[in-house]
């Protein structure tokens, strides 16, 4: 996931991402746990996106705190 595609996305577009990325992050800490995980490399993948999300949705928040 892009930068740019997530700036393109509404606040809640972002927020619903968040959740389901959070989700994904929950399960694949359980499967690394239990010792089931294949793809380890989607652990660090969806971290990553989940920064992404983040930074973007403060610094929209951050916009519209400046426009008021």
């Amino acid at each position: 996931m892009n930068a740019s595609d997530i700036r393109a996305m509404s606040a809640d577009q972002i927020k619903d991402e968040l959740v389901t990325l959070k989700k994904e992050q929950f399960n694949l800490r359980f499967q690394q746990a239990t010792g089931q995980l294949e793809n380890t490399a989607r652990v660090r993948v969806v971290r990553h996106d989940i920064a992404r999300l983040k930074t973007v949705l403060h610094a929209k928040a951050n916009e519209t705190k400046g426009e008021g």
